[in-house]
């Protein structure tokens, strides 16, 4: 596992250590407006700032995990509110990514819990303990996502892309890169169709994990989509 990242940033920092659970959320690409995605970047960075004054390390830790989540309940918010893009309300779209998401459990990821709305994902899983830059790895472009341009990486290889990133980023890139080919096929478009960037989230004990799934099934109920969170046929949680 040598050669894979702990952390890295894109437009957004990624802390992904290898041996953990993560909360995984990705979206459909133009699934917000660029201003309300400013807006909410400009509200937690000016929040991050204000806790440096703390003086102490652990309060200061407790103050920062609470605001990255509160940034994302308001963004999550925004994408249940936006019907821009919601691709995922066609059913036979749904399932190729219901499908595909279950197709790689035990194989790229130890698959816990997931939910998929009209315009974005929600998943928890625990990777397994092996380097998908080189075991794992498509060949002849097989899970890259070709609508999108990967010109700012040197050489532009798969092995050199998987190089770069932590292992949750590679079986993301994996997983939407297969899905938005075929879903754009099956919706006769082309373009991009998965937002480049997700939000990841390390989960670090037993209650946080309980509540994340819980947060992570009544999503349809929040949006007002179902009534009852069990109604939702897009959600699945090994658990129960």
């Amino acid at each position: 596992m040598g050669t894979n990242k702990t952390y890295y940033r894109r437009n957004l920092p990624h802390y992904q250590p290898e041996g953990y659970t993560f909360f995984i959320t990705f979206r459909l690409t133009g699934s917000l407006p660029i201003n309300v995605i400013e807006r909410l970047k400009a509200e937690y960075k000016n929040h991050i700032k204000d806790l440096e004054s703390l003086k102490s390390n652990k309060e200061k830790q407790s103050k920062y995990l609470e605001a990255k989540w509160n940034y994302f309940e308001k963004f999550d918010s925004f994408l249940d509110k936006y019907s821009n893009n919601n691709f995922l309300k066609n059913e036979v779209v749904a399932r190729l990514v219901y499908d595909s998401i279950l197709f790689r459990d035990r194989q790229q990821y130890n698959l816990i819990c997931f939910c998929i709305m009209p315009n974005h994902v929600h998943t928890v899983f625990t990777p397994v303990d092996r380097d998908l830059s080189r075991s794992q790895l498509p060949t002849e472009n097989v899970d890259r996502d070709l609508s999108r341009s990967t010109n700012n990486i040197a050489n532009n290889s798969d092995i050199n892309v998987a190089l770069q990133f932590p292992i949750v980023t590679n079986i993301l890139r994996l997983l939407k890169g297969s899905t938005a080919r075929e879903c754009n096929k099956i919706l006769n478009r082309t373009g991009a169709f998965w937002q480049h960037e997700s939000y990841d989230h390390v989960i670090r004990s037993e209650d946080e994990l309980n509540r994340i799934i819980e947060y992570i099934l009544n999503n349809p109920v929040r949006a007002k989509l179902v009534d009852n969170a069990d109604e939702w046929k897009w959600s699945y949680c090994k658990y129960l």
